[in-house]
């Protein structure tokens, strides 16, 4: 099955959640696939640092692992590029822990049938995601003040990759 579009799961709702009191095993989502981001770390952890850049979300979101894997990918390629790999620390602060879950649409003859006799069904795992409210953490730059442009611009570019309205924040390390 293809990925559905971004915008049907963007929206934080607490999902319906089966319980079965007769069976209790079956309450449990089985099979939830392992997301697509798998480094959360990148760069030189132990530099000295004088600057820490925050992308901060402005709106609650939930943003898709695929969409912060993509993120990942051209915010690490563009600091590396300008700056190479012992320069910066960019660490993603949060974790995609919430299960998404795909009730396959029905078609063809018969399909209205089918589709009206599952009143709040449950659904297979289809991804994971992050749930992210307004003034959350999402990533971290560490970096020097001298390249402060640069690791603006690179967080600049993770924020176009994920579907929340985003800001930058700096503050100095001590």
């Amino acid at each position: 099955m293809p990925l559905r579009p971004g915008r049907t799961v963007r929206k934080i709702e607490r999902p319906y959640t089966r319980i079965s009191y007769k069976v209790p095993k079956k309450s449990y989502v089985k099979g939830v696939p392992a997301p697509k981001i798998h480094h959360f770390e990148m760069g030189n952890k132990n530099g000295d640092y004088d600057l820490a850049l925050y992308l901060i979300s402005k709106t609650d979101a939930q943003i898709r692992h695929n969409a912060l894997e993509a993120a990942r990918v051209v915010a690490n390629k563009y600091l590396d590029k300008k700056l190479g790999q012992s320069n910066y620390f960019l660490k993603i602060l949060k974790y995609p822990f919430h299960v998404l879950r795909e009730k396959p649409i029905a078609t063809g003859a018969g399909a209205d049938r089918y589709s009206q006799g599952m009143r709040l069904a449950f659904g297979k795992p289809a991804g994971t995601a992050i749930q992210t409210f307004k003034g959350d953490r999402l990533v971290m730059l560490l970096i020097n003040s001298a390249n402060k442009k640069i690791g603006k611009e690179a967080l600049k570019k993770f924020g176009y990759k994920i579907p929340v309205k985003v800001q930058v924040v700096e503050e100095p390390l001590k």
